[in-house]
């Protein structure tokens, strides 16, 4: 294998960490995930569904950007934003407590798609925590938990938006389950 070009130019300092080391892909997904959080939160400010949803996703983007460096620094998240953000997800699920007994398509209005989208981006950060932590690293606990919580959030969002636009959920049966 030959020497490894580092351009002068280069976007980020930890892009060309070694394979094996899954820190820079954890802040890449996060700063994917963040980035989509606050599209997310412009395109519920464009459809006018209220300030106050805005700000909430503005306060989840800013706590997804405090996360980012945890596994490389230290985690600056408190356990009461964890806990607001577990209280939140379950307002939501209570909210949809009809809609989470069944398999729905990821689908209906565009920012319950892009809440759909967000959802999976927590799931693949869920999955990264726990390559990197079988690699026999450290994740904290309210890390794992956080991300977990994100997944969790934005499919009850996902579904809260949906109601507000008037789009019904549609079922999903699997043929192989």
């Amino acid at each position: 294998m030959g020497n490894l070009y580092r351009s002068p130019y280069e976007a980020y300092p930890f892009l060309a960490d070694a394979p094996e080391d899954l820190r820079c892909d954890f802040e890449l997904m996060t700063d994917e995930l963040s980035s989509l959080t606050g599209l997310l939160a412009a395109k519920v400010k464009a459809a006018g569904m209220g300030k106050e949803l805005e700000e909430e996703l503005l306060w989840i983007d800013e706590l997804i950007y405090h996360a980012n460096p945890s596994l490389r620094t230290c985690f600056s998240l408190r356990p009461e934003e964890i806990q607001k953000l577990a209280d939140r997800t379950r307002e939501l699920m209570e909210e949809a407590s009809g809609e989470v007994n069944r398999f729905v398509l990821p689908c209906g209005c565009e920012t319950a798609a892009l809440a759909h989208v967000l959802r999976v981006k927590g799931k693949e950060l869920v999955r990264l925590l726990y390559r990197h932590v079988q690699q026999g690293h450290e994740a904290p606990e309210g890390l794992v938990d956080f991300v977990n919580l994100l997944s969790g959030y934005f499919f009850g969002l996902a579904l809260k938006l949906n109601r507000t636009e008037g789009v019904a959920e549609r079922d999903f049966v699997s043929r192989n389950y």
